[in-house]
Order: C-alpha cells, then sequence, then structure tokens
C-alpha cells in the first residue's frame, strides 16, 4: 500500500512537473501576445474608470431614468457622506435611503439623487466591476480565438497589436463621444465610431476570416462602452459585416471610394431597420441618416489614405502590395533576365503553375504567384552553377568537390532571404523563398560525394530551411519541382507527364516536406490535375509546316557539302599540277 501511494505521488509530482514545463515554454512563445492582452486590458480599464466618474450614474443607472413624481422601482442607499456644495446645498449621510421602491421619489429626494450623480468622487463600483469582468471575458476569448482558430497562416504579432490599437480607440470614442449633446443618443452615438473603418483595414492587410472575428469583437466592445445598449450594438455589427464582405475581392484602390458609397447607403438601412424594430420616433432622423452615410464615405476616404503607410509599416502581403510586386519590370527582374535568364523564364513558369493549382484549391493565388517570381532571386550573383542558365554547356561544377558544389546551390536560398529582406517584402513572400525547397537533400551531389568518400553525412546535402508551412509555399515547391524535373522527361505526352508528376508529388510526400502544411490529399489530386493541364499544353505537338527541315539535317547537309566542295577543289588543284 505504502509503496502504491509512494508511487502514486511520484506520478502526481511527475505530472505537476510536466505541466509548469509545458506553461513555462507557452509563456516563453506567446508572452508578447499575453502582454498584450494584459495591457490592452489596463489600457480599456482606465477609460472604463475615467467614463464612470465622468458620467452622471447612480448606482448603475443614469439619471435620466428618475423623475420628481415617479413610483420608484428600487432602492437606494447612499454608500458615503457627501457634504453641502453652492450647486446642491444640501448634506448626504453614508447609509441614507435616498429612495424606496414603491415610493414617489419628491423634488429633495430627486435632487439628492442629481447630487450624487454630479459628485466627482462618486464611482459606481458595482457597475465597474461588470465592465471589467466583460472586457476581461473578450478579451480572453479574443487571445483564444487567434491562437487556435486554424487561419492557415502565422498570426503575426504586428496583426494583434494594430487590432488591440484599434479597439481601444474605438472603445475611447464610444465611452466619451456622449458628453456631446447631440451624441448621447444610442442611435446617433454610431456616426462617430470608426469600426468599419478598421475591420475593413483587418480585412484587406490580413484577410477575411480575421476581419469576420475581429467585427464580432469590435461590436461587443461598442456594447460595453455604450452601457448595454443593443441598438448599437446590432448597428456596428452588421456594419462591420457588411464591410467586411463587400471589400473581399476588391483588386483595386480607387474601389475603395465606391466601397466607401456602398457602406454609407447600407448604414442607412441599417439604421432604418433598427428603428423599426425598437419603435423609436423618427425625429432628428435626416441629421442622423446623413450622419451615417458620411461616416460610410469618410470610412472609403481614410481606408484609401491609411493603407499604403500601414502596408509599409506592418509589412503585410495585403492584394494592393501583392499586384504591386507582381510586375516584372523593375530592377530586380532587370538584373535577373541580364544575369540569369534561364532563372527569369523558370521563374515565369512557376508562377503560372502555382497560380493555376492555387485557384484550384482555393489558396491565395497571388501569394503563391509572388512568392513564385522572388523563390529564386538568389540565384542572380552565381546564376552559372545552376543549369537553366548553362547555355555554353560548359559544367562549371566539373572542377569543384562535392561538397563545395552543395554549398553553392543551398547558398541561394540563403541569399535570396536576405535579398527579400533588403527589400522590405512581406513575410508571407519571405517565407516562400526561405521554404521552396524545405529541408530536402540534393541527391544528385550526394551520391556524386558518397561514391568517392562513404563517410559523409546526408544532412551535409541538405538544404537548410523547414518545410513548407503553408499551402502556398508547398505548391510554390511543387511548381518549382516539377517544372524543372519535366524539362528531363523524354516525349512529354500528357500520361507520361501525369505519371513523372505524381511520382514527384509522391517523393515530397516520403520526404516529409509536405507534413508541416494543411494539404489534403484531395488538394494535391487537383494540384497534380492543375500541373498536367498547364504542362500538356506547353509540350503538346504542333503540325509540322509545309516544307520544314529539320535543322541539324541541314547543317550536317551543309557540312558534307562543304566537304565535297573543299575535295573537288582538291583535286581539281591536283590535277592543274
Amino acid at each position: 500500500m505504502k509503496k502504491n501511494k509512494i508511487k502514486k505521488d511520484s506520478d502526481k509530482e511527475s505530472n505537476l512537473k510536466i505541466f509548469f514545463k509545458d506553461a513555462g515554454n507557452y509563456i516563453k512563445v506567446k508572452y508578447p501576445y499575453l502582454l498584450l492582452a494584459f495591457l490592452s486590458f489596463i489600457a480599456l480599464s482606465l477609460l472604463t474608470y475615467f467614463k464612470l466618474k465622468t458620467v452622471p450614474v447612480i448606482t448603475g443607472f443614469s439619471i435620466d431614468e428618475y423623475r420628481i413624481g415617479q413610483v420608484s422601482d428600487r432602492t437606494i442607499i447612499a454608500d458615503r457622506d457627501i457634504a453641502p456644495d453652492e450647486e446642491y446645498p444640501i448634506e448626504i449621510v453614508e447609509g441614507e435611503e435616498i429612495i424606496s421602491k414603491g415610493f414617489v421619489i419628491t423634488e429633495e429626494k430627486f435632487e439628492k439623487l442629481k447630487k450624487i450623480s454630479a459628485t466627482p468622487n462618486y464611482i459606481d463600483y458595482r457597475s465597474y466591476a461588470n465592465t471589467e469582468l466583460f472586457l476581461l471575458l473578450l478579451i480572453i476569448c479574443w487571445y483564444m480565438l487567434f491562437t487556435f482558430i486554424p487561419f492557415g497562416r502565422h498570426i503575426e504579432f504586428k496583426e494583434s497589436l494594430l487590432e488591440a490599437i484599434c479597439s481601444i480607440i474605438v472603445y475611447a470614442i464610444t465611452c466619451f463621444c456622449n458628453k456631446i449633446q447631440f451624441f448621447t443618443s444610442t442611435y446617433s452615438i454610431c456616426m462617430l465610431i470608426p469600426a468599419a473603418l478598421f475591420v475593413i483595414l483587418v480585412a484587406i492587410l490580413y484577410g477575411n476570416l480575421s476581419s469576420v472575428i475581429y467585427s464580432f469583437m469590435m461590436a461587443f466592445v461598442v456594447l460595453a462602452g455604450t452601457g448595454w445598449q443593443l441598438p448599437s450594438f446590432i448597428f456596428i455589427l452588421s456594419s462591420c459585416l457588411s464591410s467586411a464582405l463587400i471589400v473581399r475581392k476588391i483588386d483595386n484602390r480607387m474601389n475603395i471610394i465606391i466601397a466607401g458609397l456602398l457602406i454609407g447607403l447600407l448604414n442607412l438601412v441599417f439604421m432604418l431597420l433598427i428603428m423599426v424594430i425598437f419603435n423609436e420616433p423618427f425625429k432628428e432622423m435626416l441629421r442622423l441618416f446623413l450622419g451615417l452615410f458620411f461616416n460610410g464615405v469618410l470610412t472609403g476616404m481614410l481606408t484609401l489614405g491609411l493603407l499604403t503607410p500601414l502596408e509599409r509599416v506592418l509589412n503585410t502581403a495585403s492584394v494592393f502590395r501583392l499586384m504591386d510586386l507582381s510586375t516584372m519590370d523593375t530592377p530586380l527582374f532587370r538584373k535577373m533576365q541580364i544575369n540569369a535568364n534561364g532563372t527569369f523564364n523558370h521563374t515565369q513558369s512557376v508562377a503560372l503553375l502555382a497560380e493555376s493549382a492555387c485557384r484550384e484549391i482555393k489558396a491565395n493565388a497571388l501569394l503563391a504567384k509572388v512568392g513564385a517570381y522572388y523563390h529564386d532571386i538568389g540565384k542572380i550573383e552565381q546564376s552559372e552553377y545552376f543549369t537553366e542558365n548553362n547555355f555554353d554547356n560548359v559544367n562549371h561544377h566539373q572542377d569543384l568537390t562535392s561538397t563545395m558544389s552543395t554549398s553553392i546551390i543551398k547558398s541561394h536560398v540563403k541569399k535570396g532571404v536576405e535579398k527579400a529582406h533588403e527589400l522590405r517584402l512581406p513575410t508571407a513572400v519571405i517565407n516562400i523563398i526561405a521554404e521552396h525547397h524545405g529541408n530536402d537533400v540534393i541527391e544528385y551531389f550526394y551520391k556524386k560525394g558518397v561514391a568517392i568518400d562513404d563517410s559523409l553525412s546526408r544532412e551535409d546535402f541538405a538544404y537548410p530551411g523547414n518545410p513548407p508551412s503553408t499551402k502556398e509555399s508547398a505548391v510554390v515547391m511543387l511548381a518549382d519541382t516539377v517544372e524543372a524535373a519535366c524539362h528531363t522527361l523524354d516525349n512529354p505526352t500528357v500520361p507520361r507527364l501525369e505519371k513523372f508528376i505524381t511520382m514527384l508529388i509522391n517523393g515530397k510526400m516520403d520526404r516529409h516536406q509536405l507534413d508541416n502544411c494543411d494539404l489534403t490529399f484531395s488538394d494535391l489530386t487537383k494540384i497534380k490535375a492543375a500541373f498536367v493541364q498547364q504542362l500538356g499544353g506547353y509540350y503538346h505537338n504542333r503540325i509540322k509546316y509545309p516544307n520544314q527541315k529539320d535543322p541539324d539535317a541541314v547543317d550536317k547537309k551543309e557540312d558534307t557539302g562543304k566537304e565535297n566542295q573543299s575535295s573537288a577543289e582538291s583535286k581539281n588543284e591536283g590535277v592543274n599540277k
């Protein structure tokens, strides 16, 4: 029994050690996000404190809910002594019953209520605690959503920081704009809240899924800021979700202005429906509707103005940034075309394959295309060591050891990443450059080296990168492999291409190069079909033109004619002699 007890205690201690070790490792990796969540909560808490300190409230209820002669529906007791002053020359004693449930509110009691609500040092801590708990729960949900939802990409700290700052700005505006007389209404306050602006920025910079999740978070932030007013919550949620939907497929910067106009019109529709549902009077409706329409128009204008600076500062792979990078008319690609023309043509073919495959699997085709354009920029400086640039049929690896050749081949990945950082390319594009060979082994030089020295390690001939971590990166890897390998295939008919591409993809799977991405077997089937379709069209046979001659046969005939002519001339010279 003692032994069993000792064993159980030992197992508990071991489990605790494992738990604390895992927790420590998690905190070590995620501490920037945890710190951001904590600082965001502190900022929101301070805003809540100053709001409750400056807004006239009585134990969580607005002074506007009371009037003289009204039968009170609750009992309010003073929680502190309040001395008389010039504005309210009446005294309030701690524990005094200000109003009683079921009794009429007299003029004297109403004055005491107004005195409590106007007291600068009066804080309703119950209301404060309720808001704090709600905000804490909201931040926990925000953290968990962006931690555990499979976005198909790495969530960068800059994205979380942007969303936290935008949320704090919206909460501050919501809390304090009601000090302006016209914006005290739960409807009119919606004119000033820039929630749609921030959701659109998140949608363009980080994608649709992030913007949809952020729309709900933004609506809950407004709900807390307005004191749990349901109409403003519904309006902000509707406006944000529709804004995220509208900009989902925008590929032109000027279309953002049109999107702003459409958002302004939808704002009017949403507000009209909400006012009908809550049976609100339509007084000052014209001014309210003009303000909401202007909010939408201003959203489009501010988005257009803020987008380019944010793209540069955050270095994101937004659709507009990728479109700018997809042009080949740049000094870098002109240099590649001159120094490494084979690589230049190779990257264009890889881009075509990767783009078509990503469209089939619903991945980011534009990102894959740009990643393919830039994936071999590290070859520009030593282009002669790569076979696609070997136009003079000179083997530059002939006088090098297999180890030295491997170092040169592997270095193009590192140089490409360094060049990408110099160009300030988006992180998603840099990851494709770093991962397009994974940690695969350069088999040709490994077998060549082992044939001479069997003590060589296989790891020494492996690329230094990691296997692809996203679908786009994996597709570029496969497109790169397939495009290069198919040039060596004799008689590249469609059936032969299909078998060969299947063999290449299976080889990548067997070597665990596709373990870290989210590609499914269905995706791989679609990718293979897209590759076969593109390469089948590229390698298809054409009907020969009439009188078309084989250049090799023509050259051979010309050489034979020259030899015959030379022989005849020699004979003539002999006869003349």
